[in-house]
Parts: structure tokens; sequence; C-alpha cells
């Protein structure tokens, strides 16, 4: 590469990042602890995930990148638009985030698709993007309704937007369903087809992670799934099934028993 090739790349990337400090602290305005403000604005844009955004923007992956949809411990998760111009959804793993490192590994370590992953911190959240790539795509396949995977490099993931226009769909959690014995009956559903033809256990589901849109439910945050190999997974699912059960049985809903809903979920058939 030329001098002029690298001048050219840099300031491109500057550009970048600064367009993207300026949706950072746009999302911030009310936050008041601006020493925390930096190191996250630091975690989230480090010059890794700039490059990899660069990228992106070059394959045409992506266009453009507004503000925040969702933001937790371990990412941030943004509104974009691809080279058509629809929405897509652009999550941000955090890249040094060691208090969250501590939680993942009880869902890396028993999962035989993982267990080559090195114990540095870098390379246990790109394990844990790509994990969560591939938990997306096997749910998809098999009729269980995910956010469709995009593309993925490093700590990024690329994924469907769900939402209509430009505002993202509410969880159970923000707003609960108008239907609710019928979102039951079709999560449960849903879990039994994760388990029987994804071969998986979300091992988080709750009404925080089942976004709803015309009145269907959509799971997300598959990062922590794990196969029906890992030695907790029987464990993961009963969790589940309990707080899909708390939930709903607020709402008046009938439900199974835990007990009856997981020999249903694991029953062939």
């Amino acid at each position: 590469m030329s001098n002029g090739e690298e001048s050219a790349q840099y300031s491109k990337m500057r550009k970048l990042e600064q367009e993207l400090s300026k949706i950072d602290k746009r999302d911030r305005m009310l936050e008041k602890d601006r020493t925390s403000n930096l190191a996250v604005l630091e975690e989230v844009f480090d010059r890794s995930t700039l490059r990899v955004l660069y990228r992106l923007l070059n394959k045409g992956i992506i266009d453009t990148i507004f503000g925040v949809i969702n933001s937790g411990k371990e990412s941030r998760i943004y509104r974009g638009l691809d080279a058509e111009g629809e929405n897509i959804a652009i999550k941000i793993y955090l890249t040094s985030s060691k208090e969250f490192r501590r939680g993942m590994i009880i869902y890396i370590e028993g999962d035989p698709r993982f267990s080559h992953t090195k114990r540095d911190t870098r390379s246990l959240i790109f394990t844990w993007a790509q994990k969560e790539f591939k938990n997306l795509q096997r749910a998809s396949n098999h009729g269980i309704r995910v956010p469709k995977p995009i593309y993925i490099e490093k700590n990024v993931l690329v994924m469907e937007f769900i939402g209509e226009e430009d505002v993202a769909a509410p969880t159970l959690k923000e707003v609960p369903p108008r239907k609710p014995q019928q979102m039951y009956n079709l999560l449960l559903k849903y879990v039994k087809l994760l388990y029987q033809k994804a071969k998986l256990v979300h091992g988080d589901l709750s009404e925080y992670n089942i976004m709803h849109l015309n009145d269907e439910p959509i799971i997300f945050d598959l990062s922590q799934t794990v196969s029906i190999e890992h030695p907790r997974a029987q464990e993961f699912l009963n969790r589940d099934l309990k707080n899909l059960n708390r939930f709903f049985n607020r709402l008046g809903v009938t439900i199974k028993s835990v007990e009856d809903a997981f020999k249903w979920v694991v029953k062939d058939g």
C-alpha cells in the first residue's frame, strides 16, 4: 500500500471514529458520570473495532450507523442501514469487559463446538460473537423466530433489524403482549423446536430478551445459548421454563407446570 493510500485510509477511519463518537455522545447526553462515559466509549470504539466497521463499510454490508437501540454489560446494539437502505442491527461486543468475561466462561466450557477456545479476554469475546452468529443461524434455519444473522467479523455482528420503520420492537418487559396465552404457547413451541431441531438451549430466556411484533414473539440474545450436549443444558432449560412461567403466570395465562413443560420439550414428536 502506498503512502497516499495509507493516508486516505487513515482519513476515512478518523472520519468514521468522529461520526461514531458523535453518536455515542448524543446517546449519553443524560448520563452524569463523564469519566465512565469516556471509558465506555473507548471500550466500544477501540481501534480494532473501528477497523472492522471500516471494512464492513467498504464491503457495503453497512452504509450508515445511527443511534443505540439497546445497551448492556456485554454489548451495544446500533441501528444502521445496509447498501440498499434497509434497516439493520449492528451489535458491538465490548472487548475489555473483565467482569463479563467471568460470566461467559460457564456457557463456553462444555459446549463441544467451542472446546478449543483460548482463554484470553479478546479471544473469548470473539468466540462469544461467533457463538451468537452460529446460534442465530441454527435457530433461524429450524423455524424459530430470531433476528436473522447477516455478517460477523471479530466483535461486530450485523443482523436483521426487528421493528417498524426506524423504531425497534418492544420487549415483553417493556410492553405486555395483547394475546398472552397465544404468545406463551408459541414460545413453548419455540423452546421445543430449539431443543429438538436446533439442538440448543437458550440459557437466559425471559421477558427481557423476547421482543414482539404483530403478536409474534422474536427471541434474541443467543450468545449464551448452549448445545444440548453442554453438561448444564438441562439446568439452563429448566431455568428458561421457570422464567416463562413466572412472567406469563402474572398475566393470568394457563401455564404448564415446569415439570410438564420440561418433559414436553425434551420428548421427541
